[in-house]
């Protein structure tokens, strides 16, 4: 029973009552006119497949297994990216926390860290100018589950993976690190991978964290029933399928020739 309400609640919500207006819509336009609107057709179907976890699982598994956890940890320092923040929300010893993305990824640096005690370098700043930085609140989170502040590196400036890639690569030089640990979430690795090897950090080790899917899929009724959670999963795939689109284009067109024509090419 409790599949069945489930079902109908998936109906009743965003996306799934958008697809089921227009197919209504388009029934009493059929019977009215005997023509069928075929707009209203085409519309539901692309909601539909960008809404059902069939193709959300498929887009999104297809980015988050192309690189495995090592089974060596032998870089020189931890780099985690930032994927997100609440900047001025509560938290238990300041301002500010992290998503979900982010959360996890800081989870799996402390715990690298455990194993490790190499150094860790945090990049994330501010995207739209608030006050504060996802590295910040991750250096003070990370400082309350017992690590070191002096092993923590703030990097603080960052606004996209590009430029993630780019003020590491500084720090990198400043402080003689050569081989990162990179930690993101797997649908993010390919992408960050890229931009750090256009920053001539060509031997990250990555490290994917924050897994959408399990390494098997299966297909099951459920995977043809529309929500919004597979329409954002879907959205965040096809994001970082066009970020790679767009550091080919740059590669093939030889526009990372200097640091400062990679930052003009930022996704």
């Amino acid at each position: 029973m409790i599949y069945v309400f489930k079902f109908i609640a998936n109906l009743i919500l965003p996306p799934g009552c958008f697809i089921l207006l227009l197919i209504i819509w388009a029934v009493l336009q059929y019977s009215r006119e005997k023509k069928i609107p075929k707009l209203a057709l085409i519309v539901a179907a692309l909601i539909y497949i960008t809404s059902i976890p069939l193709t959300a699982n498929f887009l999104i598994h297809s980015l988050e297994y192309k690189f495995n956890p090592p089974s060596k940890l032998d870089g020189d320092v931890i780099v985690m990216l930032g994927g997100g923040a609440t900047l001025s929300s509560p938290d238990i010893s300041g301002i500010g926390s992290l998503s979900g993305s982010s959360a996890n990824r800081l989870l799996t640096t402390a715990r690298l860290y455990n194993k490790t005690k190499l150094p860790i370098i945090i990049s994330g700043g501010s995207v739209y100018g608030e006050n504060g930085s996802e590295a910040e609140i991750a250096k003070r989170q990370l400082i309350d589950l017992g690590i070191n502040e002096k092993d923590i590196i703030a990097e603080d400036k960052s606004r996209t993976t590009t430029e993630n890639a780019l003020y590491t690569s500084k720090i990198m030089k400043e402080h003689n690190f050569s081989k990162p640990i990179l930690v993101t979430s797997a649908f993010h690795m390919d992408r960050s991978i890229m931009n750090f090897t256009n920053a001539d950090i060509k031997s990250a080790i990555p490290y994917p964290s924050d897994y959408f899917t399990n390494a098997k899929l299966t297909i099951g009724l459920r995977s043809f029933i529309p929500n919004a959670s597979s329409f954002d999963t879907n959205v965040i795939a096809l994001h970082e399928y066009l970020g790679m689109l767009q550091l080919w284009v740059c590669r093939l067109s030889s526009t990372f020739g200097s640091s400062s024509n990679l930052m003009k090419n930022q996704f």
